[in-house]
């Protein structure tokens, strides 16, 4: 078995180049928002390619827009863009031909993300039950501390 010792104020990065993002839904409260607020919700949150996407089969629309929704939030957390003023559409969830699912940045997104130096962001999405949750790696280019969006300015 494999230890390290680890030091005690957890300040380290999570690997060099690179951060996580993760975050979990509540596929029955995305149902509620979808009927309560119909259209309005859905094209505020989600591109066309990813409502096109959720509608595709019999009853899995709220599971799949709940996974999307986690896979967006994870992207905000690992790009710590909280307090970055950015739309929810401008990170996208693709799905590929061969099952798995992609991220996009567009707009302000993209461009903050290639200032940091982003050269790749990974998504692992699951949704069981009542819950969808989604993980995120973004890796960057140089090893060191990439920058926070608001030291780009």
């Amino acid at each position: 078995m494999y230890s390290q010792d680890l030091p005690s104020d957890r300040s380290f990065p999570l690997s060099p180049g690179g951060r996580l993002g993760y975050d979990l839904v509540q596929i029955s409260r995305i149902e509620e928002s979808i009927s309560h607020f119909g259209d309005s919700f859905k094209q505020r949150f989600f591109t066309i390619g990813e409502l096109n996407y959720a509608h595709l089969g019999e009853g899995m629309c709220a599971q799949r827009l709940a996974a999307r929704f986690a896979a967006k939030e994870a992207v905000i957390k690992a790009l710590k863009l909280s307090e970055a003023g950015i739309g929810w559409r401008e990170i996208e969830v693709r799905k590929l031909h061969d099952g798995d699912c992609e991220i996009v940045l567009h707009g302000r997104v993209a461009q903050l993300a290639r200032a940091m130096g982003v050269t790749q962001v990974l998504v692992s999405m699951s949704h069981d039950g009542d819950y969808a949750g989604a993980m995120v790696s973004v890796v960057f280019a140089q090893a060191d501390n990439p920058p926070e969006f608001d030291s780009l300015s």
